[in-house]
């Protein structure tokens, strides 16, 4: 099985954009700096960030200190501002704590401040934003949010006098009692003009602070926020509102991973009550980032190099040795690509000593299927959605090993292929063929697959089969037609169960229709267990008969005719039965 969490082993030669960004870090020479990693869900994000972490921590011309956030983790559980703000300042405080000895000591002390400031700040939290927004002129930051349910004048659209004395109050309650919460201790409860201060100069206090650490540290703070766009839309603009705070200090940089649509559509969510044009969106989060950064989309030689790659890492008889040379010698090869250079079974098969014949059938495997999981719109080159691909092949070999089913990998993977990626009614009418086989055949690929291999003589093909995707999975190899399906179909049939024919009869209803089929002449015998089945079953019968007898392809008279005529006379001899289906008898005959 392959890990559906984010990598730090490069498959796809993505390490050259974390480079690009490690030298914007760097280049910055301690100016505020912030990043942003976009692209849709599971392109390869998370693992981007974590390539630029090891490109800077391998670095010897800047001194970092990480933090790790992940705002998901913290939505419903705290306030994710708070958190943001606790984990900056506790990963200072824990390099002062280890440089204790090397710091001056006034540096040491204001950073072991910090917490006791973001304690404050939690308190001021408690005041609603319109209310300390008129207090202090306007200056109070969108931290101070959350808290306007606390008085019922400032939410009905009218703040009065009152209520702005209220929050006056409420605001200087909450810093003297605030007083023990931030010290260390009793006696250091709070200079003697903390009731002069206001949140603005609080949080102020707090930006110095920060700043003038990371500065006599002599360490640059690169924060890591990733999963925004999993969050919740409170949660997601929080983290950004905290952002605000500490952007654009020196010595910072915030690298945030995030499928920008998600942002829009929390911006958009959070923002209901206001009137906001795409341009203003686009703007909130584009007036956080400075250098946008988007994960490559992967092309067909992308999506070919990241399968045969994680076929190589799963492989049992290479070595780690051998598993990391191809990884290197494929990422050399794709920033070739540009001028020709092709990563394919050939070429990587010849850079492993001594290929495993199984993993060679597995990269030319790879190469079949590539161009399809490229262009599927249901999987579009999506590493995870690839890696989860190859997880439920996994599953359903591991599945047919146990229950002793015999089923060919490359039909396997075919069906996936249609069930994950296909038209729905299509793999329906497929399945339908299937269980009315005695054989499992799917007689309904016999002229469809033979159109989209171009053969002579074959019919056009109909919708949905002539949609691209339909077409390009018929013409892949093996064809299916002829083949015996239904243990592959029964492997993976978590997703659509096998329901025959047969399976909706009786007991006497599956006697009688295995006598039908092997009739070679007429028999009243037959006939007369036909006549005692109910005339539901009667019918079940028929069509089951019919859709053998489709099959037919052979000149002269099939036996199949009498099951026909049998079904016909059983049937007349219900009169009830006969009556109200009197043109199927004639029909036959």
């Amino acid at each position: 099985m392959w890990s559906d969490n984010e990598t730090v082993r490069d498959l796809v030669n993505f390490s050259h954009v974390a480079e690009i960004a490690a030298e914007r870090i760097v280049g910055a020479k301690g100016e505020p700096l912030s990043i942003g990693i976009s692209g849709d869900w599971g392109v390869g994000k998370s693992s981007m960030m974590k390539l630029l972490r090891i490109s800077l921590e391998g670095r010897t011309d800047l001194n970092v200190k990480f933090v790790e956030f992940n705002a998901w983790l913290y939505q419903n559980y705290d306030d994710a501002r708070a958190a943001l703000m606790e984990a900056i300042t506790a990963a200072i405080v824990d390099h002062a704590v280890e440089h204790k000895e090397t710091l001056p000591e006034k540096t040491w002390t204001r950073a072991t401040k910090l917490l006791g400031r973001v304690k404050k700040l939690r308190v001021l939290g408690l005041v609603g934003t319109a209310a300390l927004d008129y207090y202090t002129h306007g200056h109070a930051t969108g931290l101070l949010a959350g808290g306007m349910a606390a008085f019922g004048g400032l939410t009905d659209g009218s703040v009065t006098a009152s209520d702005v004395e209220k929050a006056k109050t409420v605001a200087s309650d909450a810093l003297k009692g605030g007083k023990d919460l931030v010290a260390d201790k009793p006696s250091e409860a709070a200079p003697d003009d903390a009731e002069e201060e206001t949140p603005r100069k609080a949080i102020q206090a707090f930006r110095d602070d920060l700043e003038a650490s990371l500065s006599e540290m002599g360490i640059t703070l690169v924060v890591l926020i990733d999963d925004l766009d999993r969050c919740l839309p409170k949660t997601a603009i929080a983290t950004l509102e905290a952002m605000r705070l500490f952007l654009f200090l020196k010595h910072t940089a915030f690298v945030i991973a995030a499928d920008e649509g998600m942002i829009r559509q929390a911006v958009r969510t959070h923002f209901e009550d206001v009137t906001l044009t795409d341009d203003l969106v686009t703007n909130y989060f584009d007036k956080l980032i400075q250098l946008p950064i988007r994960v490559p989309p992967l092309g067909t030689q992308e999506v070919r190099s990241y399968l045969m790659m994680l076929f190589v890492d799963a492989d049992p008889d290479l070595t780690s040795e051998q598993k990391e040379q191809a990884r290197t010698v494929v990422c050399k090869r794709l920033s070739e690509t540009w001028k020709g250079g092709r990563v394919d079974k050939a070429f990587l098969a010849g850079e492993i000593e001594n290929c495993p014949p199984a993993l060679t059938n597995r990269l030319a495997l790879a190469e079949r299927i590539a161009p399809i999981l490229t262009t599927s719109q249901s999987i579009r080159g999506n590493p995870r959605l690839i890696k989860r691909f190859l997880n439920t092949l996994t599953m359903r070999l591991a599945m047919a090993r146990l229950q002793g089913v015999t089923v060919d990998e490359e039909v396997l993977v075919k069906l996936l292929l249609f069930e994950r990626c296909g038209d729905k009614d299509a793999y329906a009418e497929l399945l339908r063929s299937v269980n009315e086989s005695d054989e499992g055949h799917a007689e309904i690929l016999n002229d469809r697959e033979a159109s989209a291999r171009g053969e002579d003589g074959a019919p056009a093909l109909d919708k949905p089969w002539n949609d691209p995707f339909l077409a390009g999975w018929l013409a892949l190899d093996p064809p299916l037609a002829g083949q015996d399906l239904r243990g592959a179909l029964y492997v993976g049939r978590e997703s659509h169960p096998i329901i025959s024919r047969a399976d909706e009869l009786s007991s006497d209803a599956a006697s009688v229709l295995e006598m039908l089929l092997r009739l070679t002449s007429a028999s009243p015998i037959v006939d007369a267990e036909v006549a005692g089945l109910p005339k539901q079953e009667i019918g079940k019968l028929t069509d089951k008969v019919l859709a053998r007898a489709r099959q037919e392809t052979a000149w002269g008279v099939p036996g199949i005719l009498n099951a026909m005529q049998s079904l016909a006379v059983g049937a007349c001899n219900r009169s009830s039965f006969c009556s109200q289906t009197a043109p199927f008898p004639a029909q036959i005959t």
